[in-house]
């Protein structure tokens, strides 16, 4: 038996390999942390199972994802999404609930006692099935910058009022747990001491929680800050839990508080840790409770547990999208994208076993199909296109004659400038090209900003620029340049392969917001690529020289040497502590500074001896701390001497090691 030290240290390990698998395979980490569950699991190879401790870090990693979700919540938000979200979301949840209700009924109807499932086990399985992973969609949505897309709007709609419809199941479900004749009585002290507690928290907590934020802030202790919000999360987590509700529930709650004030950007960074790695043990002790062994015998049930409700929530959410207006394809890409299991979902099933509302071999079959169903959902978002235009004659016609209005607008215009995004970069670029005369015509997913600009005049159409089709409809062949104005790397990536291939000779200017992906969106087929964040300091530095008494001349030409060389000299920096965590840090240039003591192994040796461009790293060298040497192969260092190295941190760090050990 592991004690608890052994227990965490295990599955921090098994995490770690399995989402470095899972993120080799291009697929979501939480998949990596529920296959780590499956294999390490008291039905897999018996490493750990479900106990206290797995238990009890499973139910923070739950606190702290309700905690991250209250703080998305605001009056604000929810008031200028209420149609979608109240509306169609709502109706989502509730009618699924309702289906799996009648279905149960209708099971338990026709095959007596061989599958009895009480109207209680329906109501907490409807719940969990009428959850979508969050995780999963966003990411797909934000990589395929669908997220203003008229479907990409209904499904983060239909998402927010899910987030919203757990709190309330999360109650719900354990009041139906109990055997009281009274189930009405029951309820209602559940519903009452929820009210109680969360005037309390909501009324009270409102009026302390920004003052209090301020003192803690006015202490500039980063370490006291991050301390206070743990405090503030597990207190309230602990304050409803004594109410006789869910851990979950406070923690919301004490994010909702917490959304409301100037703070709330840098608690959701500093919550962040906490949050992905308590909840990706969460995943794991998930994981954990799959018997693969009896969903091979009963493979033929999981296969039908897992199409039946897919299909099933498809074809809801695409009838109820219809219902509200949506086009066909909007419609069906709604439901493409919601048809899968959830996180929540999982939650909720849970808790319906630790009550014993329902069979455990049941819940081992809707577990496994809830899983395969996620694996599943980033290839069907990902084939959506295809997959409406095979259900959806219309679905032709309404892309066809998109690309019809595009080609009809940019028909007769020659050498003009394509614009992909009609954002703001996008709109500031096309006022200057007006300025100078030149023609330009720009491709915008958003239909609302496509209709307010091309109402005052400007030369936009609603189309796709990841799209062949959409390209030469907009006259890729016929424009003298092709200007990508989002700053998603993969998405340019994207936009770029069509445009090689359709327009070799075609010039590609790329907007991103660092240096980090330079190398491949030129090897992409960029002519040029602006990174904003070293624009915006030249930009800065200049203003600044002029106002010193800098000749304009001279800074003019400062600013176009820089360019010149492609921002050689300003990429990378020294980080610190302050600085965000980047994604893919180890493709950032960085700076380090080395000080060479007197038992340095580089001390006495040539530069060219330690070979510092084998591990990716460039040097320069300061004598006596002030004067800068002139860097040549032969150059030999001394002791003192400052080496500033610039690479990826696994370079500088590689080159650090071979400059000290």
């Amino acid at each position: 038996m592991f004690s608890a030290l052994e227990l965490t240290l295990m599955l921090l390990g098994s995490a770690v390999l399995g989402v470095v698998a899972f993120r080799m395979l291009h697929l979501p980490p939480m998949l990596g942390y529920l296959a780590v569950g499956i294999v390490i699991g008291p039905h897999g190879l018996g490493l750990a199972s479900e106990n206290h401790t797995t238990h009890t870090l499973a139910e923070f990693g739950v606190v702290f994802l309700m905690f991250s979700i209250g703080l998305e919540f605001s009056l604000p938000k929810l008031t200028a999404m209420r149609r979608t979200v109240f509306g169609l979301g709502m109706a989502q949840v509730l009618l699924t609930i309702v289906a799996v209700m009648l279905f149960g009924w209708l099971v338990a109807s026709l095959l007596p006692g061989v599958i009895d499932i009480s109207w209680r086990a329906a109501f907490a399985l409807g719940g969990a099935l009428a959850m979508s992973s969050t995780a999963i969609v966003s990411k797909m949505l934000t990589e395929r910058l669908e997220l203003d897309s008229p479907h990409g709007r209904q499904i983060f709609g239909i998402l927010l009022f899910q987030d919203l419809a757990f709190v309330p199941l999360l109650i719900l479900v354990p009041a139906l747990a109990t055997n009281s004749d009274d189930l009405g009585l029951t309820l209602s002290l559940a519903a009452m001491k929820a009210g109680i507690v969360l005037v309390l928290l909501l009324v009270i907590g409102q009026r302390l929680m920004r003052g209090w934020f301020r003192i803690v802030v006015k202490r500039r202790s980063q370490e006291l800050f991050m301390l206070n919000l743990l405090l503030i999360t597990l207190g309230a987590a602990w304050i409803t839990e004594q109410a006789g509700l869910s851990l979950a529930l406070g923690a919301f709650v004490a994010g909702m508080l917490i959304s409301e004030t100037e703070y709330r950007h840098q608690v959701e960074e500093d919550i962040k840790p906490f949050r992905d790695v308590l909840l990706g043990l969460f995943f794991i002790t998930i994981g954990m409770l799959l018997n693969v062994r009896l969903v091979l015998e009963n493979w033929w049930l999981v296969l039908l547990l897992l199409t039946g409700p897919v299909l099933m929530k498809f074809a809801l959410i695409a009838a109820l999208a219809r219902l509200t207006g949506a086009t066909t394809g909007t419609a069906l890409r709604t439901g493409l994208a919601l048809a899968q299991a959830g996180e929540f979902g999982f939650v909720l099933l849970s808790q319906a076993g630790g009550l014993r509302l329902m069979d455990q071999q049941l819940i081992q079959l809707i577990l496994a199909s809830m899983v395969l169903s996620m694996l599943l959902a980033p290839l069907i978002i990902a084939k959506s296109d295809r997959i409406v235009l095979k259900l959806s004659a219309n679905e032709w016609m309404m892309q066809s004659l998109t690309l019809t209005q595009i080609a009809a607008r940019t028909m007769t215009t020659q050498k003009h400038v394509l614009i992909a995004g009609f954002g703001r970069s996008g709109q500031s670029l096309a006022k200057l090209l007006e300025e100078e005369g030149i023609a330009y015509h720009a491709l915008d997913l958003d239909p609302d900003r496509v209709r307010e600009a091309q109402a005052a005049g400007a030369a936009v159409s609603y189309g796709d620029a990841g799209r062949r089709e959409s390209l030469v409809a907009a006259g890729i062949h016929r424009a003298a340049a092709l200007v990508i104005t989002f700053a998603s790397t993969p998405s340019a990536l994207k936009v770029l392969h069509f445009a090689h291939e359709l327009a070799p000779e075609l010039p590609v200017v790329v907007r991103s917001h660092d240096d980090s992906d330079l190398e491949r969106l030129r090897e992409a087929g960029a002519a040029e690529v602006v990174p904003e964040a070293i624009e915006g300091s030249l930009m800065l530095a200049s203003h600044a020289l002029v106002m010193l008494g800098v000749p304009l001349r001279r800074v003019v030409h400062r600013v176009q040497a820089a360019r010149d060389e492609r921002y050689a000299s300003l990429r990378g920096y020294f980080h610190g502590v302050s600085d965000a965590p980047e994604d893919a840090e180890h493709l950032h240039v960085r700076l380090h500074s080395v000080t060479l003591h007197e038992d340095a192994r580089a001390v006495g040796l040539a530069l060219s001896e330690l070979r510092l461009a084998e591990v990716g790293a460039e040097a320069t060298i300061l004598r006596r701390g002030k004067s800068r040497v002139d860097v040549k192969p032969a150059t030999v260092l001394q002791a003192g001497d400052i080496v500033v190295l610039r690479g990826t941190a696994e370079g500088v760090a590689r080159a650090e090691e071979r400059l000290l050990k």
